[in-house]
């Protein structure tokens, strides 16, 4: 298989390209979702994703550029959802993620270095850099419930920036308790609290449902942005995109 065939193999499979930008989402699927909390009067955004999909983070940075634009954002609530691209995933601090990538894929380092080389020059035409040779091959499980931590105390969109930062940039362990109290303690959050949440495995079943209705919704990756329980993106679609889907949600 060629890289380039490789490299919409690996686009496809985690998100970043879609056939189909915009969804309607079927009732019968957000009718089994937890409900939302309506009290605010606010446009609801859910966002499906995994600390460790590289396209996340970028998907991420196009939704704010969309959000800077929209008219009404002081009138959005965003939660952000737990996903995780591999469930099973054995936290190894000793491997490099292209080892793990060229494993995880059935091709060659060389070639998996790559393929991290081409998402890199993405990540950098929206502002960001990763450090794919730094990143650490770690389970995403417990970052989710970190973010659900930081989530009752308002604190979530924070963690989520916080987490994909140490990810990407600085090559931290993210299934390192120490490493995420030490994030909890830079975003505000009360480390003693964070430390009992942690060791406890508090949220746990939080990460669990928000699994569960990515199942019910459909999903076959991240990162997927839910438009008040009306709307479906699929992947880090260009700034547009969101924004003329806010919009479509305005107008309705």
């Amino acid at each position: 298989m060629s890289l380039k065939a490789l490299l919409i193999l690996c686009l496809f499979s985690v998100g970043l390209a879609s056939e189909a930008q915009v969804t309607r989402l079927k009732t019968s699927a957000t009718d089994q979702l937890r409900p939302l909390d309506t009290t605010q009067h606010k446009m609801q955004i859910e966002i499906w994703s995994d600390i460790m999909c590289p396209f996340c983070y970028i998907g991420k940075r196009k939704f704010e550029a969309a959000l800077a634009q929209f008219e009404h954002k002081d009138d959005v609530h965003i939660t952000w959802k737990s996903y995780q691209l591999s469930p099973d995933m054995v936290t190894d601090p000793k491997k490099n993620i292209n080892q793990f990538l060229a494993e995880h894929k059935g091709i060659s380092v060389e070639e998996a270095k790559r393929m991290n080389e081409y998402v890199t020059g993405m990540a950098a035409q929206v502002g960001l850099t990763y450090n794919f040779d730094k990143t650490i091959v770690a389970n995403s499980f417990n970052a989710h419930r970190f973010a659900h931590f930081a989530k009752q105390f308002g604190k979530q969109d924070e963690a989520e920036e916080a987490l994909f930062a140490a990810y990407f940039n600085e090559g931290k362990n993210l299934d390192d308790y120490a490493v995420l109290i030490e994030l909890g303690k830079e975003i505000g959050l009360d480390p003693a609290a964070l430390k009992t949440a942690l060791e406890s495995g508090a949220y746990a079943d939080d990460v669990r449902t928000d699994i569960l209705e990515a199942e019910q919704l459909g999903l076959r990756g991240v990162p997927f942005f839910v438009f008040d329980r009306k709307y479906g993106v699929s992947g880090a679609q260009d700034s547009k995109v969101f924004l003329e889907t806010m919009e479509k949600c305005v107008r309705e």
